[in-house]
């Protein structure tokens, strides 16, 4: 199992991003994806669920409306796509299976 996240980066406060998350190694399109996300110093926060078939999403409330998860099958990739993005926002973002499979993440740093 591999993954692979991509899009971070530096972005200021009410700005956007997209993030993406490449999958291999696995039947995609029968697992749900998760997107969470670790600050330095603090734990992990689950941000976002997506089902295998892309049909529900689940949101955490502390980011609800502001971030969209979706999937493309097809490419056996999952996105998240981030606006208003605040300082608070700062973190690494990993996206992973339900089953325990993690990338390696992709920083995502908002600032002025």
């Amino acid at each position: 199992v591999q993954l692979v996240e991509a899009g971070g980066g530096l972005v200021q406060p009410g700005g956007s991003l997209r993030l993406s998350c490449a999958a291999s190694g696995f039947t995609f399109s029968r697992y749900s994806m998760i997107w969470v996300r670790q600050a330095a110093g603090r734990g992990l926060e689950w941000l976002s669920t997506i089902t295998d078939d892309g049909i529900n999403t689940y949101y955490a409330d502390s980011v609800k409306g502001r971030i969209t998860v979706a999937r493309d099958n097809a490419r056996n990739t999952v996105y998240l796509q981030m606006s208003s993005l605040r300082p608070e926002d700062t973190a690494l973002y990993y996206c992973a299976t339900l089953s325990g499979d993690w990338g390696q993440g992709t920083q995502v740093t908002v600032s002025s």
